[in-house]
């Protein structure tokens, strides 16, 4: 690791003590794992103490760890990573941060572990950093993650009459329905989906014995 990273390592051990579920570094940078109930005052410290100064939040993403590190092949399990999903945390959803600092010319990622798999949610960053409000409601549209607080939580890349959260891992790989024009009716219409269900499973790492 790096003296810059080895410096902000020690900052954020030392700032943070009690809340930093985890702390690793990887490729030359570092993930931070913190409850969602900590966040607004993480953030804040992040975004103003003169020892972080990450004034940009970047990019901000879901992820669903409810299959993560399964082999759906044969019901097995992948070897053990220092990802969240594989490291004893029992969440299904996080909010995945990345942070940059350019007066410091370094970067973070802050990893916020969502406590209700039936109801994720976690309150809104853009009173921390303003460029939050559409990656929030990219979570919010592809994972059903709600971000208590903001201003404008709606659908940002599916249409209206969508069903479901497409990057959940039980979302169907056809979808629930399809949409089409109807010239009788004049308008847009929705309908089940008469797509017959394929095997994606790539020959190359099929059983012999398959189907």
């Amino acid at each position: 690791m790096s003296n810059d990273l080895n410096v902000l390592n020690e900052s954020l051990q030392e700032t943070f003590a009690g809340k930093v579920i985890a702390l690793d570094s990887k490729l030359e940078e570092l993930t931070m794992v913190v409850e969602a109930a900590d966040i607004q005052e993480i953030f804040t410290r992040l975004r103003d103490d003169a020892k972080f100064r990450f004034d940009q939040l970047i990019d901000l993403c879901g992820m669903d760890y409810s299959s993560y590190g399964s082999d759906v092949s044969d019901g097995g399990t992948y070897p053990a990573s220092d990802d969240a999903g594989a490291a004893g945390f029992s969440n299904r959803f996080a909010v995945v941060y990345h942070l940059l600092s350019v007066e410091r010319n370094i970067r973070l990622r802050v990893k916020v572990l969502l406590a209700d798999d039936d109801m994720p949610k976690l309150d809104s960053v853009i009173e921390v950093w303003p460029s939050a409000n559409w990656f929030e409601r990219e979570a919010f549209d592809l994972y059903g993650i709600v971000f208590i607080g903001h201003p404008d939580l709606r659908r940002i890349l599916t249409d209206y009459g969508f069903v479901g959260n497409p990057f959940r891992k039980d979302f169907p790989l056809s979808g629930n329905v399809e949409m089409r024009y109807d010239p009788a009716q004049g308008r847009v219409v929705y309908q089940p989906v008469s797509i017959d269900p394929r095997e994606v499973t790539p020959r190359i790492v099929r059983e012999e014995t398959y189907g």
